[in-house]
């Protein structure tokens, strides 16, 4: 099918990764640079563009008017131990990435498109470990993101303690999914582990806080894009929807 959208690549020659990160970028049909646009960054870029149909479906709710004006951008990892590494709330490159993303994917977005130029008009997402490192941005930056899509994040002691150091959940608007069978999920590491519970301790902990939170559990929802392509238009028309 033919894309309404038009696809671009750029790349960020990274101080804080001190390696070149590359950038794909679908804009709306009718692109225009006398108008102003949100972005939408997604961690695990190639497989939300790929399994996640983000261009489908941004064809699809431009079209429908159920999504203001966006901008997708996708960043993609090396491969599964660069992305533990960087995304992984304990990942030795964690803070770098961060700092990628908050210094220089930023200002680099801002300078190069039509934009907005406030939080909440950005929106970070993420599944598994994107999904924690987008909530762990938000909670360090809501300033600089305040949405955020996190679809079965890894949910650990260290983004419990990070959702507790948070000092101002106002800002944000936060969409958080998981699905019923992610009671064993096997991780990067090879180990099995409960996505479930943990993320329930992490809901019950938000929903206490005042601001625009929406969690659903997915019943009979697993680990996989099966799951997350079906959920994700929900999350996009939830949180940037007009």
């Amino acid at each position: 099918m033919k894309r309404k959208g038009t696809f671009e690549e750029h790349t960020i020659n990274s101080e804080y990764l001190k390696e070149e990160m590359k950038l794909k970028v679908y804009l709306p049909e009718n692109f225009s640079e006398l108008y102003k646009y949100q972005f939408c960054i997604m961690q695990d870029g190639d497989d939300y563009f790929q399994m996640g149909r983000a261009a489908t479906l941004s064809d699809e709710l431009h079209e429908s008017k159920q999504i203001s004006p966006t901008i997708f951008v996708g960043i993609h990892y090396e491969d599964k131990f660069d992305r533990q590494d960087k995304y992984h709330p304990e990942g030795k490159r964690q803070q770098n990435y961060i700092d990628f993303i908050v210094n220089e994917v930023v200002l680099f977005l801002d300078q190069t498109y039509p934009s907005h130029c406030m939080a909440s008009c950005r929106t970070l997402i993420g599944d598994s470990l994107a999904g924690s490192l987008a909530f762990m941005i938000g909670c360090r930056y809501p300033y600089t993101f305040s949405n955020i899509i996190m679809q079965s994040p890894f949910v650990n002691e260290t983004v419990l303690e990070e959702a507790k150091k948070a000092s101002d959940f106002t800002p944000l608007s936060i969409y958080h999914t998981i699905g019923t069978k992610e009671t064993e999920v096997t991780t990067t590491e090879g180990e099995v582990k409960d996505f479930l519970n943990p993320n329930r301790e992490l809901n019950k902990y938000l929903e206490r806080k005042p601001f625009d939170y929406t969690f659903h559990e997915i019943e009979g929802g697993d680990h996989t894009w099966g799951s997350w392509q079906k959920d994700f238009k929900r999350g996009l028309v939830t949180i940037i929807g007009k």
